[in-house]
């Protein structure tokens, strides 16, 4: 099935945007992993029409049935990776656990995309991490891989979007290695079986080469070193920055660059919410996926696209 709209994200970004495109007659699938920021909202106070109060898992919630009742259709599964087609269609890959039920990798069609899924980007508390961040440490597989042939390379994580970058820097690399950085590695071993070398041990330090200024090896708490020309950083979920990377899409560092109607630089892909960086606010968040919907419909109706 091919879908008008496909909204990563289901916080007041990525509703507010299904609204708008879903009110326009478009068939629009919103994927998710939860509540996210809202969860730790425990009262929110300064946002219109509420005049005593919400929670933040309250308004989640809220959001997720208005969405339903209006035919939106959503979906609880965790992105790993979205890339566009030759026919410039988008493609998003899901870990497969629809609404809770394990059944391997699932891919899902749409002529655009709206990236509202937030950032998730982490860093190990790993000494070397930062130091070598652009000269050996890299946060995204698809955008180095091309670097790293015949290399060895390493992926720091524990879940499902550590296996897919491995699964990206395998295409090129000599080797490639999950470090779980002391985490249980129960999640990888059923994702990818016996595919990858898995070492559970705690990660100490990220070392260079004095000379060339680049990674050249990791050492362990136990102080066993291992040698690697690459360490790509994979912990939890992949956030809105890991997303704009593997599509091409500019950053203002961790966010997304984006015009006034919430437009990227790849056609037919728009970002709105806390993606964009900003004032991370409820009303903001609102306001943005309003546009970014609107956008998204107009765009198709420019280009002949919606029905």
């Amino acid at each position: 099935m091919l879908y008008d709209v496909i909204i990563t994200g289901a916080g007041p970004a990525g509703i507010s945007a299904a609204l708008y495109a879903r009110r326009a007659n478009l068939n629009v699938l919103v994927i998710h992993t939860g509540a996210q920021a809202l969860e730790k909202a425990h009262k929110i106070e300064n946002y219109y029409g509420f005049p005593q109060g919400i929670s933040g898992p309250e308004l989640y919630e809220a959001g997720l049935k208005q969405a339903e009742n209006l035919g939106v259709t959503v979906l609880k599964d965790q992105v790993i990776s979205l890339f566009q087609n030759s026919d410039k269609s988008f493609s998003v890959i899901t870990a497969g656990e629809e609404n809770g039920n394990a059944g391997g990798e699932k891919q899902f069609n749409s002529k655009t995309l709206i990236i509202a899924c937030g950032n998730k980007k982490l860093r190990p508390a790993v000494k070397g991490i930062t130091e070598y961040e652009g000269h050996g440490v890299s946060y995204c597989a698809v955008c180095d891989a091309f670097f790293y042939r015949n290399k060895d390379a390493v992926v720091i994580g524990n879940g499902k979007f550590a296996v897919s970058e491995a699964d990206d820097l395998a295409n090129t690399a000599s080797s490639v290695k999950i470090l779980t950085d002391g985490q249980d590695e129960s999640e990888i071993k059923k994702t990818a079986g016996t595919k990858y070398e898995i070492i559970t041990k705690k990660v100490k330090e990220i070392k260079g080469d004095d000379k060339t200024g680049r990674v050249n090896a990791v050492e362990f708490e136990d102080g066993e070193i291992l040698k690697t020309d690459g360490v790509f950083i994979a912990l939890g979920e992949a956030g809105a920055a890991d997303f704009a990377k593997k599509a091409g899409i500019f950053l203002n560092g961790d966010s997304i660059k984006t015009d006034e109607k919430m437009r990227t630089n790849v056609k037919g892909i728009f970002a709105c919410g806390n993606s964009t960086g900003g004032l991370l606010q409820v009303s903001k968040a609102v306001y943005e996926g309003a546009v970014a919907g609107l956008s998204a419909v107009n765009f198709l109706r420019e280009t002949g696209e919606a029905e």
